[in-house]
């Protein structure tokens, strides 16, 4: 499986939301420069994320964007289903309809373990425990993040 750009870059933008402790709203420009994500790509994934409850927007001189909830609150395995629509890693899992060898196919049951082990990870990482793991070079770094080895097993 391999992760879109929707789902890593949203990730890294609210993370910078996360990282940004003041209670004003931080500006498009400035999540954009910071994580090296092109404006125009960047204000899609912020109006997919405002809609699904993520992030508040605010307009004005003064305006953009914050958490709106706990970085505590939203976990990984969340933002990848919102971006990565089907979730299973084969189609036969929630479909066994599309393979007629889905009945007896002894893989068929790897898979849908190997994707039920992904999503229990994804799921316990929260946006908060990855910032609390990550490591910037400068202020206006790319946020790069170092997995703890209780994160990585």
């Amino acid at each position: 499986m391999k992760l879109s750009t929707k789902s890593r870059y949203s990730a890294r933008i609210l993370i910078e939301l996360a990282r940004h402790k003041q209670n004003t709203p931080l500006q498009t420009g400035k999540i954009s420069r910071r994580q090296d994500i092109p404006l125009k790509y960047l204000e899609q994934l912020i109006t997919v994320l405002r809609k699904a409850g993520f992030i508040e927007s605010f307009r004005g001189p003064k305006g953009g964007h914050k958490l709106a909830m706990a970085s505590s609150q939203i976990m990984l395995g969340q933002i990848v289903r919102l971006f990565e629509g089907q979730t299973d890693l084969v189609q036969c899992i929630s479909s066994p309809e599309t393979c007629k060898m889905a009945d007896e196919c002894r893989l068929r049951l790897a898979w849908q373990q190997a994707t039920e082990s992904l999503y229990q990870k994804l799921d316990v990482i929260s946006i908060e425990s990855l910032l609390e793991k990550s490591v910037t070079t400068s202020p206006d770094a790319h946020c790069q993040l170092i997995l703890a080895p209780d994160i990585r097993d």
